[in-house]
């Protein structure tokens, strides 16, 4: 038997790499003999960096940037196997998980620690640049960022932008002649799983502004900022970022990638697939497991598990995806390839402990269905007899 291990994180207890190893020691009890491709996984977000590095046999790079609130911090990118592709969290730089509570502000948040990462892939002669634009903690549609590379955002007396998104009210001008020019033979891909535009209802501000520390009369104010972003860049780089899929992403940093670097949007999934060489690695399978900390409707809405499923059932493999928890809706996944569900949590439990027992949970409800599994091997070799 040949397992495909093929998980996202859970996130709050387990990395990707964590869940493949607890996966493959699950199996082998059961299963001694089993060989195993193992591919850990992320569409974007925290962990992309350590999934396509472990994937690819490839590198990470440390790095020390400013945050989302201009202080100093050890960051990190990494260089795939290939030497030539460097992959880029946007969360390692510019996230909401290096803020406090209390420190949430959209309004003064920068990607310029985003645009150092970049730059520090560009140091390395990288030709092509991954940037998953998870988890952020900003609303400046990505001006920071460019900033970061050479861009000048300028105000009607012709003066620099301060950091954040509400600066962006006061944008009249942008000069990209100082946009660092390595970029121009550089590729971008941007992973994102999100399809939000930049403002409106719908949009970077109104979506998820709050949940970054934004009220009402803040939100209001960010989106009016974003739009005026969007005005000038279509009359100075005769780029139209407004209504396009995916640039309210990671506060509007999707447009600013799209604008200034020229970025690929696409989902977060199917670069980092295509990445790891997923199609030609599962093919010679038999089974594949896969699975994230929580499946719910959300998950068949192209998160990794569904586009795992989707890939492997081109080849006919039967997939088992695991959770940590199921939530509303979960049996959608049913529909996007999914053969099987498995939740972890063996009891009514409180958070703090379902993390902390975490790892051996998922050990326990794998072994179950490996077991169901060799069950199902028995019957079948009757059935065949028969």
């Amino acid at each position: 038997m040949r397992v495909m291990l093929a998980p996202d994180s859970f996130k709050g207890s387990l990395s990707a790499v964590q869940v493949a190893d607890i996966m493959e020691q699950a199996v082998r009890d059961i299963f001694p003999e089993a060989a195993f491709v193992k591919i850990p996984l992320a569409d974007g977000g925290e962990g992309t960096v350590d999934a396509l590095v472990a994937a690819t046999g490839g590198r990470k790079v440390p790095a020390v940037v400013k945050d989302p609130l201009g202080r100093e911090v050890k960051s990190f990118f990494g260089i795939l196997g290939d030497g030539n592709t460097a992959v880029v969290e946007m969360a390692a730089a510019s996230g909401i998980t290096l803020l406090r509570e209390e420190e949430k502000n959209p309004l003064v948040a920068t990607t310029y620690g985003t645009g150092q990462l970049i730059r520090a892939a560009l140091d390395e002669g990288c030709t092509k640049i991954i940037i998953g634009i998870g988890g952020s903690a900003t609303n400046d549609g990505g001006a920071g960022m460019a900033q970061a590379l050479g861009v000048k955002l300028l105000d009607a007396r012709g003066e620099e932008l301060e950091p954040g998104g509400a600066a962006l009210l006061n944008l009249k001008t942008i000069d990209v002649s100082g946009l660092d020019k390595r970029l121009e033979k550089v590729e971008i891909e941007v992973a994102c799983d999100v399809d939000n535009p930049l403002c409106g209802p719908d949009g970077a501000s109104a979506v998820y502004g709050p949940q970054k520390g934004a009220g009402p009369e803040a939100v209001e104010l960010l989106d009016r900022a974003l739009r005026n972003f969007a005005i000038v860049l279509q009359r100075d780089l005769a780029v139209s970022v407004a209504d396009v899929p995916g640039a309210g992403a990671a506060g509007g940093l999707g447009a600013g990638l799209l604008a200034f670097l020229q970025g690929q949007l696409k989902p977060g999934i199917d670069i980092v697939l295509q990445a790891t060489g997923f199609a030609d690695r599962v093919k010679n399978c038999d089974l594949v497991f896969t699975g994230e900390g929580r499946i719910d409707r959300q998950t068949a809405h192209g998160k990794a598990p569904v586009g795992v499923a989707r890939e492997a059932k081109k080849y006919g493999l039967p997939v088992v995806a695991f959770a940590g928890v199921l939530g509303e809706g979960y049996e959608a996944v049913y529909d996007k390839g999914i053969d099987a569900v498995i939740a972890s949590v063996q009891q009514a439990t409180d958070l703090s402990t379902a993390l902390d027992r975490a790892a051996d949970w998922l050990f326990a409800s794998v072994q179950r269905a490996m077991r169901l599994i060799s069950i199902g091997t028995v019957i079948g070799g009757k059935a065949n007899k028969n």
